[in-house]
Formats: structure tokens, C-alpha cells, sequence
């Protein structure tokens, strides 16, 4: 699967259930040995086993919304111990719940992924080009 909007996150973003610019928005990075995407039927964090939630960011800062093109500064994820390989990194809306935190985005084509975690830092560096993370 390439990069995509979760269905359920554009009909959100429709009906203004998410704000880019104001809301909590985090990044997960996900193991898709324990999650395969159902891109129109995830809707929650709940979707994604445990298994699959390897580790997620602090709140995205430098967010910026221009005419439906959403970005943010890159990600780093700190001194990330040794583990599985992770594939994935799944934009939410956190609100600190699971069965209510909405996924946004589903994104497998970046610069830093796939990537096995060995005691370094990651960083997601997002596209630059016109699309940015994405274009609604």
C-alpha cells in the first residue's frame, strides 16, 4: 500500500472533527507484521493491535495547513531501543484515548522507513515537494 487519508479521517475532516492546526496530532510508528490496514474501515488507535504500536511522537509542531496541503516538522523519536522492523508510521488525532484517537493517515513511503530501531534516534522527514505529509 502506498501513502493514503483514511477514509473515516476525510469525513472527519469534512464535517470539522479534526482541526490540523489546533488538535493534539502525533505520529505512531507501526510494525505491519501485527497491523494490515483496512484504509476504509480503520477509524481509531483501537483499530491497530498493541503488537503492531511500536512507538509514538510528541505532539507534531510546525504544523501548517495552505490550501487543503498539511505539514509539520520532521519526527524524532530519541535513542529508540533495539526491536522489530518498523514499516509504518500512522498519523492520529490524540485524545488520549484509544477508541476515540481518529487515524489520519497511513504512511509507508518516506524518507527513514522502513527502519529497524537499534539504540538510535528516528527521524521522518516529510516530503518538501508540493503534497508536503499530504494534500486533502
Amino acid at each position: 500500500m502506498s501513502n493514503q487519508i483514511y477514509g473515516l479521517a476525510r469525513q472527519a475532516f469534512a464535517e470539522g472533527d479534526i482541526a490540523w492546526d489546533a488538535d493534539n496530532i502525533k505520529v505512531l510508528l507501526v510494525d505491519t507484521a501485527d497491523y494490515t490496514v483496512d484504509i476504509d474501515v480503520d477509524q481509531f488507535l483501537s483499530d491497530i493491535p498493541l503488537a503492531a504500536r511500536e512507538h509514538i511522537s510528541s505532539n507534531l509542531t510546525g504544523k501548517t495547513t495552505t490550501l487543503g496541503v498539511v505539514d509539520a516538522d520532521d519526527v524524532v523519536y530519541a535513542a529508540v531501543p533495539a526491536g522489530d522492523t518498523l514499516e509504518a508510521s500512522v498519523i492520529i488525532q490524540d485524545t488520549g484515548v484509544a477508541s476515540t484517537s481518529r487515524l489520519i493517515a497511513y504512511i509507508d513511503t518516506a524518507t527513514g522507513l522502513p527502519v529497524t530501531p537499534n539504540g538510535t534516534d528516528i527521524t521522518i522527514t516529510w516530503d518538501n515537494g508540493a503534497n508536503k505529509i499530504f494534500k486533502l
